[in-house]
């Protein structure tokens, strides 16, 4: 898997101070299907699709945060790496 460390993300609150947001990284697992990783929070899942990991995403999602403190959006972004033979 790609090293994750170089990115920095931002994210909004609403006034009471719960996050509106949840932002998971998705790659290519080399062995099929997709791994998507939460930024700032320990939630790691996984599908075969891209319809799959979006269903596995939200259901994490709603495992993981109490009732009531659920993020109101969930943002996906896609990592690709691409290697070019020179």
């Amino acid at each position: 898997m790609t090293s994750l460390a170089f990115i920095s993300l931002k994210y909004s609150r609403n006034c009471d101070g719960l996050m509106n947001d949840i932002i998971f990284l998705i790659e290519t697992d080399p062995d099929g299907g997709y791994v998507a990783t939460a930024v700032g929070e320990s939630i790691v899942t996984q599908g075969e699709t891209l319809e799959e990991v979006r269903a596995m995403i939200r259901d994490a999602v709603h495992c993981h945060f109490d009732e009531g403190k659920v993020p109101e959006v969930i943002r996906l972004q896609f990592i690709r790496e691409e290697i070019l033979a020179i």
